[in-house]
């Protein structure tokens, strides 16, 4: 199969989606090795998950398929051009390769709109809208030297 093919998938998945009243308009597709490793839709209202987007929720099960949360040697294909959530997930996957069709431009045209929080990473936590305040940080340190110091952690 082609990246084409792969993509198509993911368009159609997210057709599908708006068809069945499933979700958001966004699919996603895993491919390791020329296989289809893992596919969903975005399932934000259906399960009542903000988390649930389609990359997302593909990540999690081709992490559970392969059984690793290293998704190294994998190449996603996103209907849209993944929110700041998703792509630091497929960072975090560490995916080799990211293949998307409608653009985040796309998405805001249909009330998609992630801009503000790309605006809000670049700001101060105490200058971003969500009000936020650092709270107890010598007592958390204390897990990060344990884990420093940790013979049997698995870095990741």
């Amino acid at each position: 199969m082609e990246h084409e093919d792969f993509m198509r998938m993911a368009i159609a998945l997210s057709e599908d989606n708006v068809k069945n009243n499933l979700g958001g308009p966004f699919g996603a597709v895993i491919v390791k090795d020329g296989q289809i490793i893992a596919k969903s839709a975005n399932t934000v209202t259906t399960t009542n998950d903000p988390t649930a987007h389609a990359e997302v929720a593909a990540i999690r099960l081709a992490c559970h398929a392969l059984n690793t949360f290293s998704l190294e040697g994998c190449t996603i294909y996103a209907s849209c051009e993944p929110c700041p959530m998703c792509l630091g997930a497929i960072y975090w996957a560490r995916i080799d390769k990211l293949y998307y069709a409608n653009t985040k431009r796309d998405a805001a045209a249909i009330n998609f709109d992630d801009d503000f929080i790309y605006q809000e990473i670049d700001l101060k936590p105490e200058d971003r809208k969500l009000p936020s305040q650092q709270l107890l940080r010598d007592e958390a340190l204390k897990a990060f030297e344990m884990w420093q110091l940790s013979a049997n952690k698995t870095d990741y």
